[in-house]
């Protein structure tokens, strides 16, 4: 029965090549067409190797095609990218070489569809990733660019779980500045981005919130960031419930490992 099974698949198959086949050489303009399926295709593996945490199989897939004008294709590679940049067994150099790549795809994303929310937030997130490399200054520079980027993916798709959280993140970073990043960010803001816990407890709290309270397992991290914000407005009760929350998650990949392993 297996075999008759595959048999008939692969009947399917070939009688398929053959219809696309003469489709191709009969009707006008069918390249196209089929081109565009040929992106769909890869876009559905590159979504299921994402979501397996095959990053190093989806990074081999996805670079194949560093040359396309697929926004869709581009961002997932920035991605992947910068996934592959993060894992432990990638050299330094090597992580350099591909934090520059990812934010090259992600921008080539953003010329090919500037509506495309996806390339605006990982734009933003390689953009940042990229600062590590060159230095306090240019982080710092970069800063009010990495949230014009997020908010435009928010406008874009205000359900986007990633974004609204990144945008917590933005404003975590910016309450806890040292007082030495504050004086080099007044020298490369007329009026640069300042701010409290106090001043940002309502904004870090409305993003961090929303995305648990929605989606609960959407990102360790998320709930860690939820409850160091509760603990910086000193509410110790709910600070507790969010890091446990983090503590316990369960740990799908070596960032997770790393917010499992915070102690409380």
């Amino acid at each position: 029965q297996v075999l008759r099974k595959s048999l008939q698949r692969g009947i399917v198959l070939s009688t398929g090549s053959f219809l696309i086949y003469k489709a191709h050489k009969l009707i006008p303009g069918f390249a196209e067409v089929h081109a565009s399926f040929k992106v769909e295709e890869v876009i559905e593996q590159a979504d299921y190797l994402y979501g397996s945490g095959e990053t190093e199989k989806l990074y081999r897939l996805l670079v194949q095609h560093k040359n396309s004008d697929d926004a869709e294709l581009l961002w997932r590679l920035a991605r992947a990218s910068r996934d592959l940049a993060q894992l432990s067994s990638t050299s330094t150099e090597e992580k350099r070489k591909l934090a520059y790549e990812a934010l090259e795809c992600a921008k080539k994303a953003l010329e090919k569809n500037e509506s495309n929310f996806a390339a605006h937030k990982w734009y933003g997130i390689c953009l940042s990733d990229v600062g590590d490399f060159e230095g306090i200054k240019t982080k710092i520079g970069n800063a009010i660019v990495i949230k014009e980027h997020f908010q435009r993916a928010v406008e874009l798709n205000p359900k986007d779980a990633t974004t609204i959280h990144l945008i917590g993140i933005w404003c975590y970073s910016f309450a806890e500045m040292p007082w030495y990043q504050r004086k080099i960010a007044a020298t490369l803001f007329a009026t640069p981005p300042t701010s409290t816990f106090q001043e940002v407890q309502y904004e870090n709290v409305s993003h961090f919130s929303p995305v648990s309270t929605a989606d609960p397992n959407f990102y360790s991290k998320n709930l860690l960031f939820l409850g160091k914000t509760y603990l910086k407005l000193n509410n110790k009760k709910m600070a507790l419930l969010w890091l446990s929350k983090a503590k316990d998650y369960p740990a799908h990949t070596e960032e997770d490992k790393q917010v499992g392993s915070k102690e409380l």
